[in-house]
């Protein structure tokens, strides 16, 4: 869940206890993507992104005195919900999602369960690379440089036959996890 310097998130428990209509029994699963002042932008989970679902929940938004709009975008599962700003504002828009049957946390998107705990133990294993070296390097370098570093291995031991693991393999996968992880493009000549 994303943390901010505005500190909301840690009142999300605070407002569950004080919300006062009945729960739904159908809870939808979504995720908090942004919390900036006067905006907040959720994604709702896939299997909950059915329109007449969305719209109920922007209808109940809406009436709320304190929300000046709600925007919504079904593919994605996105709603962003601009308030006032006021604390109570933002208490009381957490409290009509939690009404409406919103959840809070984490959604797979499609993901395996399995695939998430990976994925959050290399995040969190790449984080930790970043603060030891004080943000020099990460698990991005790190990665296809120890590839690269293989594929010489190799190539100093093997020369150039071609068998096993050849050299340039290893040199390849270096090479392209490095683009990949970077995410470098092919630069766009502008025809002006």
């Amino acid at each position: 869940m994303l943390t901010n310097s505005h500190g909301n998130l840690t009142q999300i428990p605070k407002v569950m206890e004080q919300a006062s209509l009945s729960r739904p029994s159908k809870q939808i699963s979504t995720k908090i993507v942004s919390n900036t002042p006067k905006r907040l932008r959720l994604r709702v989970a896939r299997q909950h992104r059915q329109p007449e679902e969305m719209q109920r929940i922007v209808n109940a938004l809406e009436a709320q005195p304190n929300v000046t709009q709600v925007r919504t975008n079904i593919s994605q599962g996105s709603i962003v919900i601009n308030h006032d700003g006021k604390d109570d504002s933002w208490n009381n828009v957490v409290a009509t999602l939690l009404d409406l049957g919103i959840i809070f946390g984490d959604i797979a998107e499609g993901k395996s369960e399995a695939a998430m705990d990976i994925s959050s133990a290399v995040v969190d294993l790449n984080k930790r690379v970043e603060q030891a070296t004080n943000g020099a390097v990460d698990l991005r370098l790190l990665f296809p440089f120890g590839l690269s570093i293989l594929a010489v291995r190799q190539l100093l031991k093997q020369g150039w036959r071609i068998d096993i693991i050849p050299w340039y393999v290893l040199a390849w996968y270096a090479f392209d996890s490095f683009i990949k992880l970077h995410g470098i493009h092919q630069a766009q000549s502008s025809n002006e």
